[in-house]
């Protein structure tokens, strides 16, 4: 076992025996950008500087003799050989680079699961190869084929293996026709809930949004939901969870009424198998023995009276999202740390 150090972070990850620096920073949640994985873009060259390591063969034109001479190694292929190997790659470089998007990506419908009167989850499995995203990310989906606009629905999970992903769907509207656009509001949603059953094949584009944690980034995170705002804070809590994160995550998760609180199961798995979480659900229409009452804005600074040393992530409707920001900024978080997932209806 060997250590990594990055400059100027400090901060310090584990690579096992074996593993490339590239592997090492990966599984402890760092994007280092990379494209090949075999020492021949250049894309994950940084410069050691200190401590030794097995370059492994990388070819010239991606790292120089010169670049060699000045202390530059490739990641992807890079193997510490001292106890510790200290990298110029911290906190300012150590952001997620986005995975490209790629169209027409065929999937499964495998399940769908009523989660409250007015959202389903749509479980999708791929045919091809799986999808790369980013926690909090989103796809395009409908079939304009059939008249059915493409649509912006949020990936609810962590990536997995298999590349199975899950939608959480809100049936909108009723089919009035908005001035200007020239489709349908709400047919999307209509269309997927009304007419896509177990087993039939979807065609989606992909990943898309930047709404997307930095894996560097070390502070409490207070993650703020309404509706199907909910699922790419799922996605970020779950990858953020399985990663191990070590600092407090708190969810605040506000619905109109108990029958619109999902998740409840997982909510209360992940405080079980997780001490440092919290979830905090609120309702807006009644009110219900353990559970608060009213929005989110008017409860925060009794939950999180100070949040100058928070991450924040808001997700939900535009009038949702920024009233949160304008009260998570009076108790103090600090504007580049606050990170905001706006839905206006048409995308639903």
């Amino acid at each position: 076992m060997n250590e990594i150090k990055l400059k100027p972070s400090g901060k310090s990850v584990a690579c096992q025996d074996g593993d490339t620096v590239l592997q090492a920073l990966e599984r402890a949640g760092f994007a280092l950008p990379n494209n090949c994985r075999a020492g021949a873009c250049g894309e994950c060259k940084v410069k050691v500087t200190a401590g030794q390591f097995d370059q492994g063969f990388v070819l010239d034109m991606a790292l120089s003799q010169e670049e060699r001479h000045q202390g530059y190694g490739l990641m992807c292929m890079a193997k510490p050989i001292s106890p510790v190997l200290e990298i110029d790659w911290g906190t300012e470089d150590a952001k997620p680079k986005l995975f490209p998007p790629r169209e027409d990506q065929a999937y499964v419908v495998v399940d769908r699961i009523a989660r409250t009167p007015l959202i389903t989850e749509f479980v999708l499995r791929p045919l091809g190869a799986p999808m790369r995203f980013w926690p909090g990310q989103y796809v395009m989906l409908g079939n304009p084929a059939v008249g059915v606009p493409m649509r912006a629905y949020s990936l609810a999970n962590a990536p997995r293996p298999d590349g199975e992903i899950s939608l959480q769907v809100t049936r909108q509207g009723n089919g009035i026709a908005q001035q200007g656009e020239g489709e349908t509001t709400g047919r999307t949603s209509r269309w997927l809930h009304d007419e896509v059953p177990v087993g039939a094949q979807l065609t989606l584009s992909g990943p898309h949004g930047t709404f997307i944690g930095d894996p560097s980034v070390d502070t409490p995170v207070l993650c703020l939901a309404a509706g199907s705002g909910l699922a790419p804070i799922l996605s970020l809590t779950e990858a953020a969870l399985k990663r191990g994160y070590p600092q407090p995550v708190a969810l605040m998760f506000s619905a109109r009424e108990e029958a619109d609180l999902y998740d409840r199961g997982l909510m209360a798995w992940w405080q079980a198998r997780h001490p440092h979480f919290r979830y905090v659900p609120t309702l807006t229409r009644e009110q219900k023995p353990g559970i608060l009452h009213g929005r989110i804005p008017a409860l925060l600074g009794r939950e999180f009276p100070d949040l100058w040393e928070h991450s924040v992530f808001i997700a939900g409707s535009t009038d949702f999202v920024d009233a949160c920001v304008e009260r998570v900024k009076q108790l103090g978080a600090q504007p580049q740390r606050i990170h905001t997932e706006g839905f206006f209806a048409q995308q639903s």
